[in-house]
Order: C-alpha cells, then sequence, then structure tokens
C-alpha cells in the first residue's frame, strides 16, 4: 500500500513539474489517501499483537 502512495506522489511531483496540474493535484490526492490507510493498517497490525500459538 505504502509502495503505491509513493509511486503516485512521484507521478504527481513529475506532473507537477511538467506543468500539469489537474493529472498533479488527483495522484497527489491519492496517494495521501492511500498512505493514509497504509499507515492505519501497519497500527492496526501493531496493536493487535498477534503472536505464535503454543502447540
Amino acid at each position: 500500500m505504502l509502495y503505491y502512495a509513493l509511486m503516485f506522489l512521484v507521478v504527481g511531483l513529475i506532473a507537477g513539474a511538467l506543468n500539469v496540474m489537474g493529472v498533479s493535484a488527483v495522484a497527489v490526492q491519492i496517494s495521501w489517501i492511500l498512505f493514509l490507510i497504509g499507515i492505519v493498517l501497519v497500527v492496526v497490525h501493531l496493536v493487535s499483537g498477534r503472536t505464535p500459538r503454543a502447540t
């Protein structure tokens, strides 16, 4: 998830450098949303505290 956020951010930065503001704005917003979802998933995974089962 964070990989895709980084890729959309790179696309947004390149589009911004080329003055394609519509594409840049959409790509940066998508990357922001994916970044937030990724962070939430990481926090949920860490909080859940899954441990290996005892046999």
